[in-house]
This record gives C-alpha cells, structure tokens and sequence, in this order.
C-alpha cells in the first residue's frame, strides 16, 4: 500500500544522513520509500521478507528500522521481540494497516518505539523517522557537544569555552545547539526558522540575525578563534577555525 503523501517525494530536510533498513513485503511499495528516503538524503536497505529483515538487521548498523507488521516467512513483531531480546536497541517504527488502539499497543509492547497505521503520508513517516534517530543518539550519551574550547551540555544546560561559563538565553541556547549539533556544516535561514524558532515560514524579520550577532558577541568576543562564522549568501556555521 503506497503512502498517501501530496507531493509524492518531498525535498531534503536538514537531518543528519541515516542508514536505514526497510522490511516490506510490497515491493512497490518498498521501492517508493527507498527513492523517497534516498531523494530525503538516507540511505535505505530494502527486505522483503522477516526472516531476511531479521538476519540484516541483526548484523546491520542501522540508525532506524522501518518494519511492517504483516511479513511473510516471519511476521513483524516477532522480528522485532526477538531483536530486542538479542540485545538489539536500534529504534524501530513499524508500519501497519492494523492501526486500533490494541493494535498499536501490542505493537509497542512487541518492542516497537513508534508506530504509524497505513496508509501514510510520507512526510510524517520522515518526520517520524527523524524523531526516533534524535531518540536514539540521546540514549548512547549524545548529550555533549563540543567545538575547539566551546561546549554545550544538553543535560546541565551549561555553554562554557575553555573553562569559562558563559550564560545563555533560552533562545539563545536553542540556537547555538542547533548550529554545534550540524558543526561543520552550512545551517540556512530556512533550518534557523523551523527547528529553532518553529516557524514553517519566513516572517520577513532579522530575527535571526540579531539573535546570530548577540550569540557570536557572547561566544567568540574575547577568544583568539571566531568559532561562529557567517557563510556569505548561504546562511551560519560553526567549526574549528582561526580569525
């Protein structure tokens, strides 16, 4: 059963590259999610069968598992039970046209960490996907970010560079997160919009700019790198650098 996303394919979102496995017995189905989730920026790994899907993901390194719950040769929740019970944590959503409540609590119950009933638009399935990787990095320890000097702890909601605190704003610290969380990488004013202000349109101001300005002044003013730097048409990031 095909998602019923409009339009079919959507555009690449700022999510970190995943690798992820698909077990789905509807080959068209399957192949529409491959080239969704590649054309996403993903890579993805298709099975057609449980049995096949179990060994992969057993042996695999994958980000998430996308798993149907009506498979042939192994259905499911089995695949997944049985994953969980070899020590496997990788979250998994499972897919189902069994979408009543006892469904998806047995579903959940099973192992599963989210759970989407068919069909489905594509954007949420994405979204979902996301969510669960973000889950899964915060329980391996992904609590720390670091640049150069400059540390952000999630769990202490402390930014200090090198051995001295600096004090944030809520906002303020939602931003540098998000920039030292994609370090290395060009952060658009579109990205800025949507995860850190939820905007899902641009409001005509330099709110972002402003904002921009007062962490960098807060965070490089004083130290002998800028850390901060502004990508001339293109919009922020945050690396190693010197002035």
């Amino acid at each position: 059963m095909l998602p019923n996303s409009q339009p079919a394919i959507p555009g690449k979102t700022d999510q970190a590259r995943m690798r992820l496995l698909v077990i789905e017995d509807d080959k068209e189905a399957a192949e529409y999610l491959r080239k969704a989730l590649r054309e996403a920026g993903h890579m993805a790994e298709i099975c057609h069968d449980g049995e096949e899907g179990f060994v992969a993901a057993l042996d695999g390194d994958f980000d998430v598992l996308v798993v149907d719950r009506m498979l042939p040769k192994r259905d499911g929740l089995s695949v997944i039970s049985d994953l969980r019970a070899r020590g496997k944590t990788t979250p998994v959503l499972i897919l189902s046209a069994l979408g009543q409540v006892d469904d998806r609590v047995t579903g959940l119950r099973a192992g599963g960490d989210d759970y989407l009933s068919k069909p489905y638009a594509f954007s949420e399935l994405l979204a979902r996907i996301e969510a669960l990787s973000r889950r899964g990095a915060t329980q391996t320890g992904d609590t720390l970010y670091k640049v150069a000097d400059l540390e952000l702890d999630r769990l202490s909601h402390r930014v200090s560079r090198n051995g001295q605190e600096i004090p944030l704003q809520p906002r303020e610290f939602r931003l540098l997160e998000y920039l030292m969380r994609h370090a290395g990488q060009v952060v658009t004013r579109t990205m800025l919009l949507e995860n850190v202000w939820d905007y899902h349109f641009d409001p005509q101001t330099n709110v972002i700019d402003v904002h921009v300005s007062r962490l960098r002044s807060k965070i490089d003013k004083g130290f002998e790198k800028t850390l901060l730097h502004t990508v001339r048409g293109a919009g922020y990031m945050i690396r190693d650098g010197a002035r």
